[in-house]
């Protein structure tokens, strides 16, 4: 995991949304920070500090702990505690240690944070290992979908300072044919994942909607995302914001793979990559930044990926998109604005550029459409 380089942005337009940048990552596995607009947010003491009182007071806290020093044992215990349809935040904290178990915030359990309580991001993991093909005790298998390690189905859910993680060997389970492995799925609105590890392989992190013509936003801050395959993918309206794009090598050790694969309506907004960095330690030109995911052979899907003021890495190809299952990407929405880097290059036909005015409307606040993610 490498340093995110502090760069001008422009600032055209509406104002995007300006939180805390993470300059490096350090021995602790915490993120250094530099000079933000409105203070380090994603950081509890400084949202703490600007909540208003009614918000603390009525933030309800789980804890759990392996060690039996917490309420619970196991997160997804205190998940089931969570009152249904509860109308307030509830906060589950997770103390230090790996967590192997699956865990779902079903969607009628809104408002509830999960939260390492540790020092760094990487002291309280949860992770578990099921593949798309994986067997299920009961027949058939998982599905992509159903692999997921953690599993949001609940709006207003919230995650931070805590790695979600999927080690599905795929080297090991060369019989199973879908070897697509989920580390955290959400199929919701306003999801804020802040300060957190998001590690798999292929499809690490599926950001959904509870359904096709639903509104599902989610903000991803300061965080790290590992991978190798449509790593970031589904039909959500996603930003991922101020955090590194970590890229891995296949199980075989070649260095070949996709960032994103969009699966956008028509009417919505997909993917958009800001004031990040893509890199990892894989072979110069072997991966490309995305393409269009026709879930289903649904030619109505519109996919659209945006990576703008990002730095990329060598690893990026010159020629950064690409088709996918006969769907071409230029019929879909892909393109850049602003990056620099090694991988960065200039405007051509297979490499779509957005002008000043373009870019004025796909700002992070244009993404996240009057919701402002704060911790609470």
């Amino acid at each position: 995991m490498s340093e995110l380089r502090s760069k001008p942005r422009h600032r055209r337009g509406r104002t995007a949304l300006v939180v805390g940048v993470p300059l490096a990552l350090t021995a602790a596995g915490t993120l250094a920070y530099g000079s933000t607009d409105l203070g380090m947010l994603g950081q509890a003491s400084a949202a703490q500090a600007a909540a208003p009182a009614w918000v603390a007071a009525a933030a309800t806290t789980l804890t759990v702990a392996q060690d039996g020093s917490g309420q619970y044992r196991t997160v997804q215990a205190a998940v089931n505690a969570v009152p249904a349809n509860n109308a307030s935040r509830v906060v589950i904290a997770v103390k230090p240690g790996t967590y192997r178990e699956l865990v779902k915030v079903p969607s009628s359990k809104p408002h509830v944070t999960i939260q390492g309580t540790g020092g760094s991001r990487k002291d309280t993991t949860i992770v578990y290992n099921n593949a798309s093909g994986t067997p299920k005790p009961g027949g058939g298998t998982y599905g992509t979908s159903g692999s997921a390690t953690v599993a949001v189905e609940a709006d207003d859910f919230q995650a931070r300072n805590l790695t979600i993680s999927n080690d599905f060997d795929e080297k090991a389970n060369q019989g199973i044919k879908d070897q697509q492995a989920v580390a955290l799925r959400t199929a919701a609105d306003r999801v804020f994942l802040d300060g957190i590890i998001v590690s798999g392989d292929q499809d690490t992190l599926l950001l959904d909607t509870a359904g096709k013509g639903r509104l599902g936003r989610v903000y991803v801050g300061n965080s790290y995302v590992i991978g190798n395959v449509d790593f970031i993918f589904g039909r959500a309206t996603a930003v991922v914001d101020k955090s590194v794009i970590t890229l891995k090598k296949r199980w075989n050790g070649t260095s070949a793979g996709y960032v994103t694969a969009p699966s956008t309506a028509a009417n919505r907004k997909g993917i958009l990559i800001a004031n990040s960095t893509v890199n990892g330690d894989v072979s110069a030109g072997s991966f490309y930044l995305g393409r269009p995911w026709h879930a289903g052979g649904d030619a109505s899907l519109d996919p659209q990926t945006t990576v703008r003021n990002t730095n990329l890495s060598s690893a990026i190809k010159s020629t950064p998109w690409t088709d996918m299952s006969g769907f071409s990407w230029k019929d879909d929405r892909f393109a850049e604005y602003g990056n620099y880097g090694a991988g960065a290059g200039p405007a051509s036909s297979d490499r779509p550029q957005l002008s000043d005015a373009q870019a004025a409307n796909q700002e992070v606040g244009d993404w996240l459409e009057g919701w402002t993610p704060s911790a609470s």
